[in-house]
């Protein structure tokens, strides 16, 4: 199945990777233009975030680099890994074009604490959209404690499984739980063109596998891993338009439900921490 998997979302990934870098959702240009300009997952992320520089980072699942980049320009040592070659690819170009300094790798999340210095790490960043790509999130646990060193932290946000096991919305804006909630063996499987952000392009690699993870799964999987929660936070928004025509855009560049939003944990913030010996 890990084969399977793997080529099938690897060759969705690396097709969109080129056009995600030339679109506008991604500001490249703003990045180009602005030294100082960070990400908006980076943005909102910093007040729970907190002071990165000088800490040595990896941020797992980094697609084309763009959160990687602004937390290297917060200070952090910053690593990008990803299992795309396309999206490896444009982040390296990306990197050396603004002179950022960050590596970025080839490899399977899974594998990261092969390819990468084990136990070196102060912070394992994991961005928006990450954990729905892997069938197990014990085993994403495992290697966030492998990378970590004593002290070290880790700092993810993601959609909320919540979120993730509604249906689109109703003619009428009414929300149905039609997914699974918890971690399944199986994994649903997508048939869909077009992806998240703006481009004309059309693809042709559009068949995709994915699963949900329950919050309690998620928590679980890293308390099993000895890790110490510093941080639980849920929020009422995503980075994206989770609900096309049900949604409205914040001025930080969220989206959230338009009508009674307070319904919907829409994302959550986790922080976790390596006890020292």
């Amino acid at each position: 199945m890990d084969d399977d998997y793997r080529t099938l979302n690897r060759a969705s990934w690396d097709e969109r990777a080129p056009a995600h870098a030339a679109s506008p959702g991604y500001r490249l240009d703003s990045f180009r233009s602005d030294p100082a300009y960070l990400s908006e997952v980076v943005t909102f992320d910093r007040p729970l975030l907190g002071d990165v520089a000088g800490l040595r980072g990896v941020h797992l699942q980094c697609h084309i680099g763009t959160d990687t980049i602004s937390l290297a320009r917060l200070g952090a040592r910053m690593t990008g890994l990803d299992f795309s070659p396309a999206a490896v690819a444009q982040a390296t170009r990306l990197s050396e074009e603004l002179g950022a300094g960050v590596d970025f790798v080839e490899a399977d999340v899974y594998d990261a604490a092969d390819v990468l210095p084990a136990g070196e790490f102060d912070l394992v960043f994991t961005g928006i959209g990450a954990l729905c790509w892997l069938p197990s999130v014990g085993r994403w646990a495992e290697v966030v404690q492998k990378l970590l060193k004593p002290g070290g932290r880790l700092f993810i946000r993601e959609g909320h499984p919540m979120m993730w096991a509604l249906a689109d919305p109703l003619p009428e804006g009414r929300l149905e739980v039609e997914l699974p909630y918890f971690e399944r063996e199986e994994p649903l499987v997508w048939d869909e063109g077009g992806t998240y952000v703006e481009t004309d392009v059309e693809f042709q690699h559009n068949v995709t596998n994915e699963w949900n993870h329950g919050l309690g799964e998620i928590v679980t999987a890293l308390l099993d891993q000895g890790l110490l929660l510093e941080t639980l936070v849920e929020h009422d928004s995503v980075p994206w338009d989770a609900f096309p025509g049900f949604s409205e855009k914040l001025p930080n560049g969220e989206h959230r439900l338009i009508d009674r939003p307070w319904r919907l944990p829409h994302s959550y913030t986790i922080s976790a921490r390596k006890p020292r010996p």
